[in-house]
């Protein structure tokens, strides 16, 4: 049995309800590596790091690993460089850096151990020494509802270069958690806490069922000492000379795809002709190099209805080669404008027509899709991913209304396309593919036609309901 099969056993045995905490650790329990250490290279990268802030933290992080220190030199070197930054722009860089780099290290089990403490009613909590900013956007893709961090302290939006509180690391993380289940009226007796590093033991010993997850050296050894089950979560190796072959030869095929379509295009001198064999082509050698195939459910649904609008939950350069092999033929799509620069793209986008909206830009993203429209009403299919971009996690964005305006004007149908695991074969910002099932659900026709301007927003919520419910479903 793998170890998060015998978690899950341990919390669907164990006591129910929000009286049972559940505390997660962030940094090395919920995702593979540091998020501090992440930050400190992208700053340094763009050179937001001095040469004092640079020698303050590599001394401490020695003291930290050869001196036994703990981590409140180290934070306080952190914090006085921000000094004097706004709060505003401090959220903006951390909403970017969850995005393209911290949101690909959580660990895919992490979210089914935190999804069965949430079903069995704990009350659960992310509780950490990382600051509010690190931690404050996986906790909410995670739907933890409660955060225990280290708190910085700011004056009028603008950061002081000081703490506000304590710093939640060893017994101060043992303090915050107590502290807490005073505050929830949660039975410390009776609940679970997780974490990884030797700092965590004082905060282990706080609860009833400490589990130890991803242990280094030192909590190893305190675990096998205090009788403590151990439990590793497992990330994919993606970077493996396999992996890095197949991803070569998916593009490639794609692009042979695009070659015979863009040949059998010229020679019947048509469009239409030349997406036709790209999408059929190009899609089955793209996925087969690459080691995907795809489950599909409600295929009839493809064709009971077009011309119509596509919709699709992103989450992968890997969904262009899935909904090519889906929709084969008479379709047009809509995308961001930094696509057409895009080599792996570009060339389809051409043969399908798509039309490029400028994001920044509202009044022209609209005039950009007035040949939708009419695209539309000439018979020709739409696809267009309602969350605006790519979402870096499984879970589902809030949804834009461009998509359904579309469908409404034109007075087509609309089909809900659900893709499930394309993130976790190709993650988004990842060139790289492992070879895996992806499942996809193709939902039955939304007639539209008595759809309306002022009633859109029950319209958009009903639809994005439907993806939600799909996904449920697959989760069991």
């Amino acid at each position: 049995m793998a170890d998060i099969d015998d978690l899950l056993a341990d919390i669907a045995a164990g006591p129910q309800g929000p009286e049972v905490g559940a505390f997660f650790d962030f940094d090395g329990t919920l995702i593979d590596g540091y998020s501090a250490t992440l930050y400190f290279r992208e700053r340094l990268t763009k050179g937001q790091i001095g040469p004092a802030e640079l020698f303050g933290t590599l001394v401490e992080v020695f003291n930290m690993k050869s001196r036994g220190h703990d981590v409140t030199r180290l934070v306080e070197v952190a914090l006085e460089a921000l000094a004097g930054r706004e709060v505003a722009e401090l959220e903006q860089f951390a909403a970017e850096m969850w995005r393209t780099r911290i949101a690909p290290k959580v660990y895919p089990d992490a979210r089914r151990l935190v999804a069965a403490h949430l079903n069995a009613g704990h009350t659960v909590a992310l509780a950490s020494s990382a600051t509010r900013f690190q931690a404050a956007s996986a906790a909410a893709d995670l739907d933890i509802p409660h955060i225990l961090v280290t708190e910085i302290e700011d004056e009028d939006g603008v950061l002081t270069g000081r703490v506000s509180g304590p710093i939640l690391w060893g017994p101060g993380k043992a303090q915050a958690v107590r502290d807490f289940a005073d505050e929830q009226g949660v039975d410390l007796r009776e609940s679970y806490a997780y974490g990884n590093g030797t700092e965590d033991v004082p905060y282990l010993e706080v609860v009833g069922r400490p589990r130890p997850l991803n242990p280094d050296g030192g909590l190893t050894r305190a675990a096998e000492e205090r009788g403590w089950p151990v439990h590793r979560l497992e990330r994919v190796q993606r970077l493996t000379p396999v992996n890095v072959v197949r991803s070569a030869a998916s593009f490639a095929g794609l692009g042979v795809g695009v070659a015979a379509g863009l040949g059998m295009g010229l020679l019947n001198r048509d469009r239409g002709t030349a997406l036709s064999v790209a999408a059929a082509v190009g899609s089955e050698l793209s996925l087969a190099a690459g080691g995907v195939e795809l489950e599909v459910e409600g295929a009839e649904n493809l064709w009971a209805a077009r011309p119509a609008v596509f919709v699709f939950n992103h989450q992968s350069q890997l969904d262009v080669a899935i909904l090519a092999a889906l929709l084969r033929r008479d379709f047009t799509g809509v995308a961001k404008k930094e696509l057409a620069r895009d080599p792996s793209f570009a060339a389809m986008g051409w043969l399908a027509d798509v039309a490029y909206v400028d994001r920044t830009d509202a009044v022209a993203a609209r005039a950009a899709l007035a040949p939708a429209v009419e695209a539309l009403r000439d018979g020709k299919s739409l696809v267009i991913a309602p969350e605006g971009t790519r979402s870096p996690t499984p879970k589902l964005l809030p949804f834009k209304k461009g998509a359904f305006h579309l469908a409404m004007q034109a007075g087509v149908p609309m089909v809900p396309i659900v893709i499930r695991n394309a993130g976790a074969i190709m993650p988004a910002h990842s060139m790289l593919i492992t070879p895996g099932v992806v499942q996809v659900a193709v939902l039955p026709p939304v007639n539209t036609s008595r759809w309306t301007a002022k009633g859109l927003d029950r319209q958009v919520t009903r639809v994005r309901k439907m993806f939600l419910d799909q996904m449920a479903a697959w989760e069991g």
